[in-house]
């Protein structure tokens, strides 16, 4: 008896939902997703991927030198303390600042390192960002800041300032070079030599024709025949050169 009192519920709530109308909201996006995906590429282009050519720097490495302009005294800061100082300005993740900040140091112009920051001749992997230290160079304290010419604007929460661009004074980013893939854009600058950099800027003070080809920091053997000064469908060769000191391990 009982069972037959539930199986007779049972329809009867069947059948009321199938009474129930349901309604659906259809919004029309057309047109929407052209002003998203413009927003989204100028987000990533201009604060994620691709260096400023005011200064040579990404946003994540223009805050990391921000950040340690902020902490310079003069002595080494563990790499771990000036990431956890970056994060202040750079809201994506302590990982990307770290791995920026060795990217810098390993190119050897803008900080001092002390520890083991990796060997680009061999591939091998810096120490974790709490064994090792970093200052600004004096390079960088010389030519990169000057608060007074430097235009702010307010950090991600509104609670810092940060720099628009550094002041930097000197062709930074032909120096260390840039590569960076963002949406609809890509960039690839190669390094120059700092000395023919300086030459360079030099004779375009002195209004006299110059010209400057790639150089590369771990040396070899570059074609540049077919450079082309730089544009687009100019090509470099390269080729290492490798000598063996020690035939026994």
């Amino acid at each position: 008896m009982s069972e037959e009192i539930k199986d007779s519920e049972y329809e009867e709530e069947l059948n009321s939902s199938d009474n129930i109308e349901t309604t659906e909201t259809i919004t029309k996006v057309t047109g929407m997703y052209k002003e998203w995906f413009l927003d989204y590429a100028s987000y990533v282009i201009l604060e994620r991927a691709v260096p400023a050519i005011d200064d040579g720097f990404k946003p994540v490495q223009r805050r990391i030198m921000h950040s340690m302009k902020d902490l310079d005294d003069g002595r080494y800061n563990k790499v771990a303390n000036i990431v956890g100082h970056t994060m202040q300005y750079h809201p994506h993740g302590d990982a990307s600042i770290g791995d920026a900040m060795v990217q810098l140091g390993q190119k050897e112009l803008l900080i001092d390192m002390q520890g083991n920051w990796g060997n680009t001749l061999t591939g091998d992997r810096a120490a974790a960002p709490r064994y090792i230290e970093a200052r600004l160079s004096k390079f960088a304290l010389e030519v990169v800041f000057n608060p007074k010419t430097t235009e702010w604007k307010m950090s991600y929460d509104g609670r810092r300032k940060e720099p628009v661009d550094l002041p930097v004074k000197f062709p930074l980013l032909l120096a260390q070079g840039a590569e960076g893939i963002a949406v609809g854009l890509s960039t690839k600058v190669l390094p120059h030599n700092f000395n023919e950099l300086i030459d360079a800027s030099i004779k375009i003070l002195k209004g006299r024709s110059f010209k400057i080809v790639p150089d590369f920091l771990n040396g070899g053997i570059v074609d540049v025949s077919n450079y082309n000064d730089g544009k687009r469908g100019g090509k470099v060769r390269v080729r290492a050169k490798i000598s063996q000191y020690e035939r026994k391990l």
